[in-house]
């Protein structure tokens, strides 16, 4: 990465390699409209509170293993992830959450920062379809202190995600 490069990520708050992810994908003008805090955005609402939005448009992006396989679910922050859906979306045995070492080394980001793509590894990602509910949603741009916006159609398209049903329902 270049000087450059890596001040205008520092300067927006993005983490380099996000920032860098986002200029490869042709995205570069997007680092410019990360918003960092000075508190965590480490949770959805932590997250919904820093930007002052629904706690639905925050896209959660969640690291489960599939049979041992990671997969990446990306859920609106008011909604919880059914780990049966998952399980029969993919034709697993067993889903389970991802031991927190299994997140950074699949994505090169720490829980709480996981941005939707941008990753260290490509991962088959699962996409909830309550996320297109808004117009915009907000994501980890990498770090627990970064968020940054996109229409949610163009945030699964850059993850390659499939859009699945996978939200939990309430009774």
């Amino acid at each position: 990465m270049t000087t450059t490069a890596a001040s205008d990520a520092e300067g927006s708050g993005a983490h380099p390699r996000f920032a860098e992810a986002l200029r490869a994908l042709g995205l570069g003008d997007l680092v410019g409209q990360v918003r960092r805090f000075p508190d965590a955005t480490r949770t959805a609402a932590e997250a919904a509170a820093a930007i002052g939005c629904e706690l639905s448009q925050i896209c959660k992006s969640l690291i489960f293993a599939a049979d041992g396989v990671p997969v990446l679910v990306l859920m609106d922050g008011s909604s919880l992830v059914d780990l049966e859906l998952v399980r029969k979306e993919l034709g697993a045995d067993k889903v389970t959450r991802a031991k927190v070492d299994i997140v950074r080394e699949t994505t090169g980001y720490a829980i709480g920062g996981v941005p939707p793509f941008g990753h260290k590894t490509r991962t088959r990602v699962l996409a909830d379809r309550s996320l297109l509910e808004h117009d915009v949603v907000w994501a980890a741009a990498g770090t627990p202190y970064a968020v940054f916006p996109m229409a949610p159609e163009d945030l699964v398209a850059h993850a390659d995600g499939t859009l699945v049903d996978v939200r939990e329902r309430t009774a």
